[in-house]
């Protein structure tokens, strides 16, 4: 029994002919697809330019400008459907995408406060790019500030993603809004020293380092009676362009004062233990 063909090459023949009837409007969406791409493209870069000579703000502008080129890029496919006369499409899809959104605000809380985060943190600048930040006990340089997250490299060389919320909920140090820091240098002098003597010769100490901040006054503090010393801080500024350099700040420090003591006979005393053997009786 053979079977007839012709309803099937009837059918064939009626998408051909209906393709045939849409394809020009098929070819006018397609072009409208691209030219909404090369606009969109072009109304990015030329944003980006405007938004960075008017606020000065390379990582707002990125995100602005991106946020434009979705829309722009959204419109485009909303204008191609149309020319395809599926407006019920256009309108189903616009509904769909606002039942969507309203259930993935619910279901990706994390996600929107993230994106919020690193558009409030773009408009605020509490840190740029190259910046050296500490949050959440991570310390590193800012290598990155997308939408969601921000990218930071510590300096024993591992790569750290914070999510943009954590940078906005906690507190956030930022070391290079001044170029200048602090440093704290903790050290202990036997009992027998005298502590008039300790802290001339840590001032004049500090005060031989070059890149010590001269504007700034250097102290010395003693801060408690410890174990096997009596211990003190001696505070003194650095500037530095790097979080190297303030090491090195650091390191010149105990250098310099330890050659002092040295050579005004001031002793650094080891931990000292006594321990008593009680003979049985």
């Amino acid at each position: 029994m053979l079977i007839s063909l012709t309803p099937l090459i009837n059918k064939v023949e009626g998408w051909l002919d209906t393709l045939y009837q849409y394809l020009p409007n098929i070819v006018m969406a397609i072009l409208a697809l691209i030219l909404m791409y090369f606009v969109a493209k072009l109304v990015r870069k030329s944003l980006i330019k405007l938004l960075d000579k008017t606020y000065h703000n390379q990582e707002l502008s990125a995100i602005i400008a991106k946020v434009i080129y979705v829309i722009i890029i959204g419109l485009g496919l909303m204008w191609a459907l149309s020319i395809l006369n599926l407006n019920k499409t256009v309108t189903s899809l616009l509904a769909g995408a606002g039942i969507v959104g309203l259930a993935l605000s619910f279901a990706f809380q994390d996600l929107a406060t993230n994106f919020v985060s690193g558009f409030m943190m773009a408009a605020k600048r509490p840190f740029e790019i190259g910046d050296v930040i500490e949050v959440d006990g991570y310390i590193g340089e800012v290598l990155a500030i997308n939408l969601r997250s921000t990218q930071i490299m510590t300096f024993d060389g591992n790569e750290v993603i914070i999510p943009n919320k954590t940078l906005f909920q906690n507190a956030l140090t930022n070391y290079y809004k001044t170029k200048t820091r602090r440093v704290d240098l903790e050290v202990g002098v036997a009992y027998d020293s005298d502590l008039d003597l300790v802290e001339r010769t840590c001032l004049n100490a500090v005060e031989l380092m070059e890149k010590r901040v001269k504007e700034s006054e250097s102290r010395v503090i003693f801060t408690e009676f410890a174990d096997s010393s009596i211990n003190l801080q001696v505070q003194y500024w650095v500037e530095y362009d790097t979080y190297i350099q303030y090491l090195e700040g650091i390191s010149d420090g105990v250098r310099t004062i330890k050659k002092a003591f040295d050579k005004e006979g001031i002793n650094i005393p080891f931990p000292i233990r006594t321990i008593e053997y009680k003979e049985k009786k």
